[in-house]
């Protein structure tokens, strides 16, 4: 097991509720606010009235910057800046899903910086000071309300870039999952998948850290159990509880302590499909994640065995593999590009999407991919 320090200074504040302080601690922070929220769906869920009238009542003066979609662009971080320097806010205050949340701690990170906010995504330019963000959840999946960690695409640029700065733990979040009942049965799917794919990057990471397994194969069982329950019982605020705390376990820390990283090269896959074709990030997870065991079969042949072992108690490779394939599409989600009607029969297809591959340089970080692995994960997603 490797050495490691465990650090997560985020406030987590879970249950029905818990906005009610939302304006008193974020006038701990200062007077101007910036929020940031979605295409609509904090407003049609109630988050959104229940989360201004706080800041409001708090004497908070409130600039708002709306419609990040759901695979978050640059150029809205960029816009966003642009009014937050504008209105010289004190903070950031994120009202969404994952995709608003990384878009808050983008701005939040980019606000001192001069130049471009993608300098800062890929490394260019290493700040080192940022505003204060305050995440309000209202889909669970990414976790990104409990982590340094935020993804941006530029479509300019043809990228999807994850990245990462102590300084993007929010300083309170807060997770009500009433403000989740609104989520419909496909975005709610998908994010049952996307904390699932975060639990099997971890388990596919280089190092061996027993109890850091258990709480993967926990935090999977969980989602086993109860996401197939809450599609078909969409404002069961107990089962919608239950899947909200398994997201933000699935990517607060606790499944890579004693590890040296987690893999993420199935999230490097899926950042491509987004950027080529848009597609929901939880549905590029439950195409690319089958189709990375079934090339790494032969490659990792016992680390797959383990997984079968323990979340299916199954003993072949082919049978860990069918499981989770079936465990996916029991989620209503696809496992074939062909299932949402993306074709890439077609060699100028094939080859537009490679190219967006190579370009992101798609990797593993505990297992390789090469270039002409690419060749056959396309095949084998198609």
């Amino acid at each position: 097991m490797e050495n490691f320090v465990m650090y997560n200074p985020v406030k987590l504040h879970f249950g029905d509720g818990v906005t009610d302080k939302a304006g008193k601690i974020a006038a701990g922070y200062g007077q101007r606010v910036l929020l940031v929220t979605g295409k609509g769906s904090a407003k049609s869920s109630g988050a959104y009235d229940q989360v201004v009238a706080r800041l409001s009542n708090a004497g908070l003066e409130v600039f708002e910057y709306s419609g990040i979609k759901s695979n978050p662009i640059i150029e809205d971080v960029e816009k966003a800046l642009k009014l937050s320097r504008e209105k010289q806010v004190d903070m950031v205050v994120a009202l969404g899903g994952g995709s608003v949340i990384d878009s808050g701690k983008t701005i939040a990170l980019s606000y001192y910086h001069d130049g471009a906010a993608w300098d800062i995504v890929t490394g260019k330019h290493k700040p080192d000071k940022a505003l204060p963000v305050i995440a309000v959840l209202t889909l669970a999946a990414t976790g990104t309300e409990m982590n340094p960690v935020a993804v941006v695409q530029s479509n300019c640029e043809q990228k999807k870039i994850g990245f990462g700065n102590k300084l993007m733990y929010p300083r309170h979040s807060f997770l009500d999952p009433s403000f989740t009942m609104s989520v419909p049965k496909t975005y709610t799917a998908y994010g049952v998948v996307d904390l699932i794919a975060h639990s099997l990057e971890a388990w596919f990471g280089e190092g061996d850290a027993s109890l850091s397994d258990r709480f993967i194969v926990a935090i999977i069982k969980e989602a086993m159990k109860y996401g197939p329950m809450l599609l078909n019982d969409l404002e069961n605020y107990d089962l919608r509880a239950r899947i909200m705390y398994a997201a933000t376990s699935a990517l607060n820390g606790l499944t890579a302590y004693g590890k040296k990283s987690g893999d993420w090269g199935v999230h490097g896959i899926g950042h491509c499909l987004s950027v080529v074709y848009d597609m929901p990030h939880g549905a590029t997870l439950s195409v690319a994640y089958p189709a990375w065991m079934k090339l790494h079969k032969n490659r990792i042949p016992e680390r797959i065995r383990e997984l079968g072992a323990a979340l299916f108690e199954v003993g072949s490779i082919d049978d860990t593999i069918y499981k989770l394939e079936y465990l996916f599409k029991s989620l209503d989600c696809p496992v074939t590009l062909t299932e949402t009607g993306i074709d890439i029969s077609k060699p100028e297809s094939k080859e537009k999407l490679k190219n967006v591959m190579v370009k992101n340089k798609v990797d593993g970080l505990a297992h390789k991919l090469a270039p002409q692995d690419y060749d056959q994960l396309l095949n084998l997603m198609a």
